[in-house]
């Protein structure tokens, strides 16, 4: 079993509820040994979808009302006549031709891609490429659209794309740390009210089922389920 660090246990020791309401966890994450970088919050969600089903999963995009506290390295498969405004935008590569032959012979150097879909069928030619890293573009995504640029600069201030791993959890960045409480708050509230809305008609049963609210070194801390905006 790996040991963790001094700062960490030293965390893990002001963990004293089985649960948290989430402002108090939010709080709580703040109040706890601090790192020299500013960390990532993170929120980890446990849901009631079969995520062997694909009816059953759970993916789509969203831009935080705090937003992440980051930028995004996006890359653009568009027409020609959109290039130029994508790299304007902040893509840090655009095209179609050359950037499908780039990232063919290796080339990963972006968190995101986004498309036209004019070229969606000359970007499928990368499915096995992008789409175990969760790269490949999709509509239900919210990284295929007509206006790439757009999408390139709400990509590149931060939007948030979410998808069910195997195992039916649901991985997002929702903060910095050195946000305050307030902003914290309301982007894990905006995002599961989101995910709420993108429930499958085929997912039976408790939706959410379990929460944690966590920083990049820092434990985890349960959520009680009753302060979060889930519905019934």
């Amino acid at each position: 079993m790996p040991k963790h660090g001094k700062r960490f246990r030293a965390a893990q020791a002001v963990v004293t509820q089985d649960a948290y309401s989430l402002r108090d966890a939010v709080a709580l994450l703040k109040q706890m040994p601090q790192t020299k970088f500013d960390q990532s919050v993170e929120l980890h969600l446990k849901m009631g979808i079969d995520p062997k089903q694909s009816d059953q999963n759970v993916r789509g995009s969203i831009s935080l009302p705090a937003g992440l506290g980051r930028s995004r390295r996006v890359v653009a498969f568009c027409p020609v006549e959109q290039v130029e405004e994508a790299k304007k935008a902040g893509a840090v590569e655009a095209g179609i031709d050359d950037l499908v032959e780039k990232i063919q012979g290796g080339w990963m150097d972006f968190d995101v891609a986004v498309a036209h879909p004019q070229v969606m069928s000359k970007v499928a030619k990368l499915g096995r490429v992008l789409g175990p890293q969760g790269k490949m573009p999709t509509p239900k995504a919210g990284t295929v659209g007509t206006d790439v640029p757009k999408l390139v600069a709400e990509y590149q201030a931060g939007k948030l794309e979410y998808r069910n791993d195997s195992g039916g959890n649901i991985h997002a960045i929702v903060g910095k740390i050195s946000f305050d409480v307030d902003a914290i708050v309301r982007n894990v509230e905006t995002l599961i009210e989101h995910i709420r809305r993108a429930k499958p008609a085929s997912a039976k049963g408790q939706y959410f089922q379990k929460a944690t609210l966590s920083a990049t070194m820092m434990p985890g801390l349960p959520i009680d389920m009753k302060t979060l905006p889930i519905g019934v």
